[in-house]
Parts: C-alpha cells; structure tokens; sequence
C-alpha cells in the first residue's frame, strides 16, 4: 500500500531554515506528482515530477523554499527565510501523473502523509 511519512518539521524563530522530508513507499505508477500543502491541506506549496524534476511553487514560498527528490522515494522541501506567517502543519501527497502541468487543487492528490508541524516564532 502507499505510504507517506513526513519529518523535519519543528519550531525555529524567523528567519531560520527548515528542512522537511516525505518518505514515498508503495506507488506503482510509473511517473507521480509529488506536492506539499499546508493549512488544513488546503493551500498549495510546492510539487515536483518524479520523471523530470520540474517543480512548481506557489507565490507565497517562491525564492525561499526548494522541493527537491531523491531517486523518487524521498522529497524534501528547504524552508528559508522562515516568517510567523508559514507556521502550519506541511503534507506531502502523490497523484499519478497524467499531465505535463502541475495541479494546486488538494482533491486531485490520491495519497496523503499525516503531516509534520512546523511553528515560526517573532
């Protein structure tokens, strides 16, 4: 079965880093988005294909987060520059890939991971 696990997350003061992980397991598809949301799952982060290692962000995180992969089984997103207004729980989530766009909409993503907290302090 598929399975997402999140770490990393945590509590740092603004302006520190962050780097989340989401352990992938169990997808048969041959090519998946993998994305990150936060805020109840309800606001796109970031997503990156696994067949080209393209990516996608949303405005809020563009120029300070980075998603990245690891021969597929990994995704990490870099959280810099962090602000108060970042703090959430962050999940990462898998869709097969279907498309050459990327989809921000969570009810298109078919797997969710549990998530991991991170808090920004003033």
């Amino acid at each position: 079965q598929v399975q997402l696990i999140e770490s990393g997350g945590g509590l740092v003061q603004t302006g520190e880093s962050l780097r989340l992980s989401c352990a992938v397991s169990g997808v048969t598809w041959r090519d998946y988005d993998v994305a990150w949301f936060r805020r109840d799952r309800r606001e796109f982060v970031a997503a990156i294909k696994t067949d080209s290692d393209v990516t996608d962000y949303s405005d809020s995180v563009k120029g300070r987060f980075t998603i990245s992969g690891d021969a597929r089984d990994t995704v990490y997103l870099q959280m810099n520059s962090l602000k108060p207004e970042d703090t959430a729980t962050y999940y990462c989530a898998v869709r097969n890939q279907d498309f050459s766009g990327f989809v921000v909409w969570p009810e298109e993503y078919e797997y969710w991971g549990q998530g991991t907290q991170v808090t920004v302090s003033t």
